[in-house]
C-alpha cells in the first residue's frame, strides 16, 4: 500500500476521535520519496475557527498561505541548496506558484489534529497529544524523514514519539537538536510565522541546519 493510502487507513480510524479533524501529512508522496533531503515539519494545530474537517495536503498542493508558509519555502530552498549564500531579494515575494513547486516535497503534520485559533491553547495541545500519541508515532514512523523540523513543538514532539533516550545537543547559535537515527535529525526551532523578523527566523534555522550537517 502507498504512503498515501496508509496515511488514509490511520486517518480514518484516528477521525472519530477529533472533532474537526484536519488530515495531513505528505503534498505528493512522489517528490517526497524522490527528494534528496526528506523534510518533514512538525506543527501544532490549524488555525481554523470554522472548525475544521479538510485537508491539510490538498492546501498546501494547492500554495497554501503566506503568512505561514513563505517561511517554510524559504527553509525548504535553504535547506536543498546548501552550498549556496541565497540573498534575502531572492526570498522576499513569494508567489503562489513558489509555494506549490516548493511544499509538494515535503511532509507536514500536525500533533493536535483538530483545529484551534491562531494562538495555541497549550494545556489542550498537551492533553490531546498524550492522547493520541499511538496515532502520532504511527504517522511519523510512515515518513522516516531525513530531516524533522518542530516548529515550537520540539519538547512536546520528543516525549510523544518516544525518542527520550536522545540526547539533546546545540549548536554554536543555540538551537536544540537530536540525531533519533543515524543522520536522521530532529531540530527544535520557532514556529515559522512566529513574531521575529522573517530573516532570522530563516537563515537561523538554515545556518543550524548547516552545522548539524557539516
Amino acid at each position: 500500500m502507498s504512503i498515501h493510502g496508509q496515511e488514509n487507513t490511520l486517518f480514518d480510524e484516528w477521525r472519530g476521535s477529533r472533532k474537526g479533524f484536519v488530515s495531513d501529512g505528505l503534498v505528493s508522496e512522489y517528490d517526497y520519496l524522490n527528494s534528496d533531503i526528506k523534510i518533514c515539519i512538525v506543527l501544532k494545530e490549524v488555525n481554523d475557527p470554522d472548525g475544521g474537517g479538510w485537508d491539510l495536503r490538498k492546501f498546501l498542493a494547492d500554495g497554501a498561505r503566506a503568512q505561514t508558509w513563505n517561511n517554510v519555502v524559504r527553509w525548504v530552498t535553504g535547506i536543498r541548496n546548501p552550498e549556496r549564500e541565497i540573498p534575502w531579494k531572492e526570498f522576499d515575494v513569494l508567489s503562489q506558484e513558489d509555494r506549490k513547486s516548493s511544499l509538494k516535497s515535503i511532509c507536514a503534520m500536525n500533533l493536535k489534529k483538530s483545529p484551534g485559533i491562531h494562538t495555541a491553547d497549550y494545556a489542550s495541545l498537551n492533553k490531546v497529544a498524550y492522547e493520541d500519541r499511538s496515532f502520532i508515532k504511527k504517522q511519523y514512523a510512515l515518513y522516516d524523514p531525513d530531516l524533522t523540523i518542530c516548529g515550537g513543538t520540539g519538547e512536546l514532539f520528543k516525549d510523544v514519539v518516544g525518542f527520550n533516550n536522545s540526547e539533546w545537543k546545540r549548536t554554536i547559535r543555540g538551537v536544540w537538536w537530536f540525531e533519533r537515527a543515524p543522520r536522521k535529525y530532529v531540530i527544535a526551532f520557532c514556529h515559522p510565522e512566529a513574531r521575529v523578523d522573517n530573516p532570522l527566523i530563516v537563515y537561523g534555522l538554515i545556518d543550524a541546519i548547516r552545522e548539524i550537517y557539516s
